[in-house]
């Protein structure tokens, strides 16, 4: 189990390296179409190695190619989206208004495949709901509310995917779900490689390979961390991408959250915790009365 949290925190310090690497090599002139193309491309082949590896490389063969083709097309918006609100926020802001995740989810479950939602999951809802709001203080103008908007757009595609990726799960592994995406985002992000694709200093090339190998990493990290611990022990560790967001935003751009940031951070926090909890409560209920 130590060894899972363990996996799961250096996930999450490696995720919190990619992002500042995304906004650092969006300031030397990368294109966002390049920054994705490289993700991608310089994380293909961790993956694929890893998954020779460990399972095999017979293991990525799939019957649902076309749910996986479904799941890069939303997966592509959602990186689109995510990585554009770290270039217009803040480290701290972009990474908090992202763990708002749980609180879409949990509305989309509701919607669309009617999942019983009880009272203490949609307070839950409404408390990260205001969390949000305290942290971005819409009056307040000291950020610029497209930031805030593509940030919230980026955590309600990424609930969406969420959802996909159970159907996924029932037969595919998270390794080869993981591997299909990027193989497959390959092909329409190279068509777009041809009109941003541009040439780049030796500096600027490292730091895209760092970029797409971090990414990498911490899918792969993530991924293992769920095979030595249940979901309810990894994903509190997720939170502490906070405090590594906090880090690389003061110590690369002077960057220091506001006051409302933290209350509004506790209150996301708070409510996203909660929400895996009653969803951990949900399932093994529903274990139990299985066996029973």
């Amino acid at each position: 189990m130590f060894f899972a949290i363990g996996l799961r925190l250096a996930a999450m310090l490696t995720l919190a390296m990619m992002f500042a690497l995304v906004k650092l090599v969006n300031a030397r002139g990368v294109h966002l179409g390049e920054a994705l193309f490289y993700r991608q491309a310089f994380a293909l082949p961790i993956v694929f190695a890893w998954i020779c590896m460990t399972q095999g490389a017979k293991s990525v063969r799939t019957g649902r190619i076309g749910l996986h083709l479904s799941r890069t097309a939303l997966g592509l918006l959602g990186m689109i989206f995510n990585f554009g609100s770290f270039i217009l926020l803040p480290l701290t802001e972009a990474t908090t208004i992202g763990f708002s995740m749980p609180i879409f989810a949990t509305i989309l479950s509701a919607i669309l495949l009617k999942e019983a939602t009880g009272i203490h999951r949609w307070a839950a809802v409404l408390i990260g709901f205001l969390g949000v709001l305290v942290m971005v203080r819409p009056d307040a103008s000291h950020f610029p509310l497209l930031g805030v908007a593509v940030a919230l757009v980026a955590a309600i595609l990424t609930a969406s995917i969420s959802l996909l990726l159970r159907t996924l799960g029932r037969t595919e592994g998270a390794a080869v779900t993981v591997f299909w995406f990027t193989v497959l985002s390959m092909p329409p992000l190279g068509i777009t490689m041809l009109f941003v694709g541009q040439s780049h200093d030796p500096l600027t090339w490292g730091l895209l390979a760092l970029m797409g190998i971090t990414g990498g990493i911490a899918q792969l990290f993530m991924t293992g961390a769920l095979r030595w611990a249940p979901v309810s022990v990894v994903l509190p560790m997720d939170y502490s991408s906070i405090l590594w967001a906090t880090v690389f935003g003061w110590l690369v751009w002077n960057d220091w959250p506001v006051v409302s940031t933290w209350i509004g951070a506790a209150l996301i926090v708070s409510s996203g915790l909660y929400i895996a909890w009653r969803e951990h409560v949900r399932l093994r209920t529903n274990r139990e009365v299985v066996i029973q």
